[in-house]
C-alpha cells in the first residue's frame, strides 16, 4: 500500500503527493520597483514635454540587486529535517510551530508522517483521525490512516477509510491502489478460514495460495 506524504508514505510505499493546496495571493499592493518604473516613465514624459534632458532610460534600472530570494517556510524547513534524517529536529520544530498555529494542515499533516516514520503508530494514528476531523474533504489523511489500520492487520476498518478517502476525492490513484490490495489480503482471509472448516477443499487451498502470491508480488512492486 501507498501513504501520501507532504506534502508526500511493511505495506507503506512511499508517494510524494502534498496535501496542501496553494493558495494563490492576492497582491494588495504594488511592488516598489514597478512604481518606480512608473515614476520614471511619468517624468520621462514630463521631460520630453518640457523640452528638457530625459533621465536615464529604464532599461538602465537593474532590478537584479534588488532580488530577495524568499525566505523558506516552515514546511520546507520541516521538511529539510526530515530529508536530512533528523526526524526528532523535524518532530520538535512541528510542535513548537503547532503551537501558535494549530490549524496549519500542511505541517499537521507532515507532523503525523513523521510520527508514522518514528514507528509511532499510536501517535501516528490520532494525528490523521484529528485530520480527518478537521478536513474530512481532505482524501489523503483517510489513506495514510488506511494504510497504519492495514499494517496492524485491520483489513476492515483500512477498507471503510479507503472508501472515505474516494468518497472525498473520486479521482484519487492512490486510494485505488491501496483499496486493491486491501480486497487481496481479505481474499487470503477468507480462503485461509474456507480452509479451517474444510481442510480438504483443494479449491480454497488453490486459491489461498494464489492470493498470497498475487499479495507477494504486490509488495515486490511498491
Amino acid at each position: 500500500m501507498r501513504r501520501s506524504i507532504s506534502t508526500g508514505s511493511g505495506l507503506i510505499a512511499v508517494r510524494h503527493r502534498p496535501v496542501p493546496r496553494p493558495a494563490l495571493l492576492f497582491c494588495s499592493s504594488v511592488p516598489a520597483d514597478f512604481a518606480r518604473i512608473a515614476r520614471l516613465l511619468v517624468l520621462s514624459a514630463a521631460a520630453v514635454l518640457a523640452g528638457t534632458p530625459c533621465i536615464p532610460a529604464i532599461g538602465q534600472i537593474d532590478l537584479r540587486s534588488k532580488v530577495v530570494p524568499p525566505a523558506p517556510t516552515e514546511v520546507e524547513e520541516i521538511s529539510r529535517l526530515v530529508r536530512e534524517k533528523d526526524l526528532p529536529g523535524a518532530l520538535t520544530r512541528a510542535d513548537t510551530f503547532l503551537v501558535k498555529n494549530p490549524r496549519d494542515l500542511q505541517v499537521r499533516f507532515l507532523r503525523a508522517v513523521i510520527l508514522t516514520d518514528q514507528n509511532k503508530t499510536d501517535d501516528a494514528v490520532s494525528a490523521f483521525e484529528s485530520l480527518t476531523q478537521d478536513f474530512p474533504e481532505l482524501p489523503e489523511p483517510y489513506n495514510n490512516l488506511a494504510v497504519l489500520h492495514a499494517n496492524q492487520g485491520q483489513l476492515d476498518r483500512a477498507r471503510s477509510l479507503l472508501q472515505q478517502a474516494i468518497i472525498a476525492q473520486p479521482n484519487y490513484v492512490t486510494a485505488y491502489e491501496n483499496l486493491g490490495d486491501v480486497y487481496v489480503s481479505l481474499a487470503a482471509e477468507a480462503y485461509q478460514r474456507a480452509l479451517k472448516l474444510d481442510p480438504n477443499n483443494q479449491a480454497a487451498q488453490s486459491k489461498l495460495t494464489l492470493a498470497r502470491e498475487i499479495s507477494a508480488k504486490l509488495r515486490a512492486v511498491r
